[in-house]
């Protein structure tokens, strides 16, 4: 079921996995054994697609290296949970025919809808990921990446159970899927007018030399060289990634000026840190500031959703007890949380909505009280990924959140994969991992509405709650018909 993650990208390989797992479920003599499987498979699965979780610890070995191991194993264990819970109860459920597999797909999709809530979650890795290179992804934008992930569950166990109507059902929800994509993708998108001409500018700081002293300014130079480019057309405005720059917002604000000044567009976006001190308190943001041409910040979003032991530690007291030296340093430090999602809106700008780094792989965070966005921003550090496979799959995740909004999305990384998506997912224009440069593109309209983004996973949810609930009702029905009075 890898496979079917980027970069691979091979959705055939869950419909040769969730036939084994269907067969090896129904052979489970009890709960307990059809736990182990379901924590068995998903602790293979997601050591599998998320084995690149161990390279932010080896940014700096020698204090952190220590800890990869136990950061993937950790990481595949606990999230297995998820799968090993829906096992168990489909198998208390079972009945061995067509309805064993729907109650299992609809179990095991509540179950992943849970992973990525719980404890802030972590819905990375889906699996309606698995569609994103073909024409059927284009269904998120009716039922999101949740409905989409169920079909996907139903179609592969349906193809397992060995019949004809299964593997006809099977395969009619694929070519739904696949035909609906197909005509969705074969519309024209309309221009914008007048247009909006952005600048991607990706500098390639490699982390483990990104705050080094001496290297600073040289990837400074960079991102100010880029932007200085000439254009045909003058772009815009200027897009920079996540925490682009090495001062703090608000103390070395001389600098910004600078910024403006660098290329012929009138706006600048771009990552900073920021510091906010008063009342002998020091609090520091994960930001993103929007530059007029004079350089003055029109426009500040701190980042709501920070990264656990990334951004912050949970339980930061408690592990600083413990006393060990490394867990210490990283308590020590950390950022705290802005207010939430807003819209962006600057003059000379369409409104936006912005996401700084792992923002962009919840689905459900995209809503703003001030309204829809007319395209969405993300600044990012993929360095903390690897080359393998976490970009790849971040920017999956992000084409995603485009389709499911009707929405465009620029996206700048400071070592790759910087990309213009359009509001069906489609990248426009893009470099690769490793490249300094930048790319003009223009600003594809926005769509109309999707159904998804008006009413989220709340119908996919109750329908698969009806399911169950059905299901319960009818299995508890058949054993008080059993037992003798």
């Amino acid at each position: 079921m890898a496979l079917g993650q980027p970069p691979l990208s091979w959705p055939a390989a869950l419909f040769l996995a969730l036939p084994l797992l269907l067969w090896l479920l129904d052979g489970a003599p009890g709960t307990r054994e059809a736990f182990r499987l379901g924590w068995c498979a998903g602790a293979g699965y997601f050591a599998a697609s998320l084995f690149w979780i161990v390279e932010p610890f080896l940014v700096d070995a020698p204090r952190h290296g220590w800890m990869a191991p136990f950061a993937l194993l950790g990481m595949a264990g606990g999230l297995a949970l998820f799968w090993a819970a829906p096992f168990a109860l489909a198998r208390r459920l079972w009945r061995g025919d067509g309805g064993g597999a729907v109650i299992l797909a609809c179990l095991w999709t509540l179950s992943e809808y849970l992973r990525s809530i719980v404890l802030t979650g972590f819905p990375w890795g889906l699996t309606a990921y698995a569609w994103v290179e073909t024409p059927v992804i284009q269904a998120a934008a009716l039922v999101g990446p949740h409905g989409l992930g169920f079909l996907t569950l139903l179609a592969g166990l349906l193809a397992g159970l060995a019949s004809r109507r299964g593997l006809a059902l099977a395969a009619l929800l694929v070519a739904s899927g696949w035909g609906y994509g197909a005509w969705q993708l074969s519309r024209p998108l309309a221009s914008r007018d007048p247009p909006v001409i952005l600048r991607i500018v990706q500098p390639d700081a490699e982390q483990q030399a990104k705050w080094v002293p001496e290297k600073q300014m040289e990837f400074y130079r960079r991102l100010l060289a880029e932007t200085a480019a000439p254009g045909d057309p003058p772009p815009d405005v200027a897009i920079w990634p996540e925490t682009a720059v090495p001062f703090v917002l608000g103390y070395s604000d001389d600098r910004l000026p600078e910024i403006a000044a660098a290329g012929p567009q009138s706006r600048t976006i771009l990552g900073i840190r920021r510091l906010d001190a008063r009342d002998g308190r020091e609090d520091w943001f994960n930001s993103l500031v929007v530059l007029d041409p004079e350089g003055i910040p029109r426009a500040v979003y701190d980042k709501h959703h920070l990264v656990p032991f990334g951004e912050y530690i949970p339980l930061a007291g408690a592990i600083a007890q413990l006393g060990i030296p490394a867990l210490t340093t990283l308590t020590a430090q950390g950022f705290r949380p802005g207010p939430g999602p807003h819209l962006v809106s600057v003059p000379g700008l369409p409104p936006f909505l912005p996401l700084i780094c792992y923002e962009a792989i919840f689905p459900q965070g995209l809503r703003a009280p001030e309204g829809r966005a007319d395209w969405l921003v993300q600044v990012t550090n993929d360095a903390w990924f690897g080359e393998v496979s976490g970009p790849y799959q971040h920017l999956a995740q992000a084409r995603v959140r485009a389709i499911e909004q009707g929405l465009p999305l620029a996206r700048a990384a400071n070592t790759g994969i910087s990309a213009m998506i359009d509001p069906r997912g489609r990248v426009t224009e893009r470099l690769g991992l490793g490249v300094i440069g930048h790319f003009d593109a223009p600003l594809p309209p926005a769509l109309p509405p999707t159904p998804y983004s008006r009413m989220g996973d709340l119908p996919v949810l109750a329908a698969l709650i009806l399911i169950c609930g059905l299901t319960v009702l009818k299995f508890w029905n058949g054993v008080f018909r059993r037992t003798p009075r």
